[in-house]
């Protein structure tokens, strides 16, 4: 096998090749080497590559080598799906660029000044990196001229696609000149995507890195069965137990379940953070620079905030809630696992959802193996591990020296050995934060479940069987064992007497609603009313638009509360009933958990108070490296 060429061999200008070196870039990646040529070549690239081989220099390097430092006017233009990508390409280029003179990179997306923006684009800047919406904007107001455009760049043009910005970008290229070069990047390429390149690309030459998943050859991928009620356990105890756990990213579903996740982990002693769509774009850039630099550890992010994060530290990624697709958690894994570092990524599936691990290794093309929440044994291990070291470290400062008086002083009555008060002396420094993970009285619950899930695996009932029975449980009224792990019961005014059938709620709920099939629990029919079990990560926004549902010319009404008789011809219950809110009278909600949407006291996105980063009493704290590590 031949070697890889040297930068200076693909035909870059002698002084791009000086700045590469100056920034400690000796060898091209295979995605670099393959494209560079093409692009100095004057070839429109249609490139499938995952995140994390290189892409940015494969079409940055070439885009910087080819713009004229002369003219001050937009030369190229590179589209990203996210605020967090576009900024961290136009880094990269700025780092390309830092050692010509004269070339000007501009990031433009919301949540910057408008006139900043507006300055930097009339004093002349030569390359704009930007989301399709903001830079769809400035052209429309005439602040953006693509006439002297030379190159475009769809970078990450599949999740574009899933963004929904396919029309924004199709109305871009239309405004930009036809003799413009266009390069496009994609993990996959479904047919939308090959549609745009065939639409937009002169004969493209098509260049693709690595089958499956070319950012997962150096990630062990492993999944663990944990139903939802369980996952904040598991997590805490993974996070205490693995080996060589640096820092990582912790994907949720939801927005608020980022805050509920991080608030959790922050009481635990984890330096967390949440990131979310809902923070403003200078404090989403300061949780990213606080774990790149060490002042975090973990970030609990949605799949859309977390897009472009590229942090080597970052060891780990825990796949909190299963993704939508196996596309998803391709591009999730792609957080770790970079620049030759070896990473992990662990998937915590409820076992209703194996199915996904077959697409996941078709698109991989890499197994993912079972493997076990670590149980309460192996916790105290770790934490007594931990300690030891702590007490080793303290031997050899000679940090009992300052209190050998009064070491001195309790063992002089002659009835206390040595080994009696060391134990004392542990179990004083240990208390509130016992090393002893099973201190707390009841079953593992963990471990439980873990036995649930292998039956359930080797169970021979018809799924649909199952299905059925799961969702007309009610039927012999409330005397079942109530919703599932994960789901919250509603009422609705609706019944037998009103000619309502099970099935007709779940069409409704599925076909209006939006739901899919999966989400939808039990469904009990009484005589006037009924219930439905739906997932507690929906909010009181979602409740309300499927309370509007109408079934058998009768509005839902979700409640939480179980509604009066009504008389015939009427919508709605004879009682006033207060819209559900997820919290009852209690102040639980139905699960008698927190619900997701609702935050602790702590704001979205801050970071665990000080100290927590190092748990002084060694309980659970991830064991740091290097902050440039």
């Amino acid at each position: 096998m031949s070697e890889s060429p040297s930068f200076d061999q693909l035909g870059l200008s002698e002084s791009l090749v000086r700045a590469l070196s100056n920034l400690g870039f000796a060898t091209p990646t295979a995605v670099q080497a393959a494209c560079i040529p093409a692009l100095l070549g004057g070839r429109d690239v249609l490139g499938e590559a995952q995140t994390g081989t290189g892409k940015t220099g494969a079409f940055g390097l070439p885009l910087v080598d080819g713009v004229d430092a002369a003219l001050k006017a937009p030369q190229a233009l590179v589209l990203a799906p996210t605020r967090e990508l576009a900024g961290q390409v136009a880094d990269a280029l700025s780092g390309f660029a830092a050692g010509l003179d004269g070339i000007e990179i501009l990031p433009v997306y919301g949540g910057q000044p408008m006139g900043q923006q507006l300055r930097a684009l009339r004093d002349g800047a030569q390359v704009v990196v930007g989301t399709p919406g903001r830079v769809a904007d400035h052209v429309r107001r005439g602040s953006l001229d693509l006439s002297s455009l030379r190159m475009v760049v769809l970078d990450e043009a599949d999740e574009m696609l899933r963004m929904g910005f396919v029309e924004e970008i199709e109305w871009l290229l239309e405004q930009t000149p036809a003799e413009r070069q266009t390069t496009l990047f994609s993990a996959t390429m479904p047919a939308p995507i090959r549609r745009i390149a065939h639409r937009h690309m002169r004969e493209p030459e098509e260049i693709r890195v690595g089958a499956g998943n070319e950012a997962g050859v150096d990630i062990d991928q492993s999944y663990c069965l944990v139903d939802q009620r369980n996952k904040l356990e598991a997590l805490t105890r993974l996070m205490e137990t693995e080996p060589d756990l640096d820092a990582a990213v912790v994907f949720a579903r939801t927005k608020a379940a980022t805050v509920e996740i991080a608030d959790r982990l922050g009481a635990a002693g984890v330096a967390a953070s949440a990131l979310n769509g809902d923070m403003e774009q200078g404090e989403r850039e300061r949780v990213v620079a606080n774990l790149r630099d060490g002042r975090l550890d973990v970030i609990v992010a949605t799949d859309v905030a977390a897009r472009g994060i590229d942090v080597p530290r970052i060891s780990h990624v825990f796949n909190f809630d299963a993704p939508g697709d196996a596309e998803v958690y391709v591009h999730r894994i792609g957080r770790t696992g970079r620049a030759g570092r070896k990473g992990r990524a662990i998937l915590f599936l409820e076992p209703r959802k194996r199915r996904m691990l077959k697409d996941i290794e078709r698109l991989t093309g890499k197994s993912v193996r079972e493997r076990a929440v670590p149980d309460r044994e192996a916790v105290r291990a770790r934490r007594e591990d931990r300690f030891a070291e702590r007490v080793r470290a303290a031997v050899a400062d000679d940090a009992g020296d300052r209190h050998a008086a009064l070491v001195e002083r309790l063992l002089a009555d002659g009835e206390t050995s040595p080994q009696d008060l060391a134990g004392a002396l542990v179990a004083l420094a240990t208390e509130g934060s016992p090393l002893d993970a099973s201190a707390t009285a009841g079953a593992d619950p963990l471990a439980g479940a873990a036995r649930a899930a292998r039956d359930d695996r080797s169970g021979g009932r018809d799924k649909g069987e199952r299905n059925n029975k799961r969702r007309e449980g009610g039927r012999q009224g409330d005397r079942d064992s109530g919703p599932e792990s994960g789901m919250v019961r509603y009422y609705m005014p609706v019944g037998r007497t009103h000619g309502v059938a099970p099935g007709a709620i779940v069409g409704a709920l599925a076909n209006e609603g939006g739901l899919k099939g999966r989400d939808i629990g039990r469904i009990g029919l009484q005589q006037e009313h009924s219930h439905v079990d739906l997932p507690e990560s929906l909010d009181e926004g979602a409740i309300r638009k499927l309370g509007g549902i109408h079934v058998a010319n009768r509005r839902l009404g979700l409640t939480l509360e179980i509604p009066a008789p009504q008389g015939p011809g009427h919508d709605t219950p004879a009682r006033k009933s207060k819209p559900a809110s997820r919290k009852p009278a209690g102040g639980k909600p139905a699960t008698g958990k927190r619900p997701a949407y609702q935050a602790t006291g702590k704001g979205p996105g801050r970071a665990a108070g000080k100290g927590q980063g190092k748990n002084s009493t060694g309980t659970l704290g991830i064991r740091r490296k290097a902050a440039n590590g």
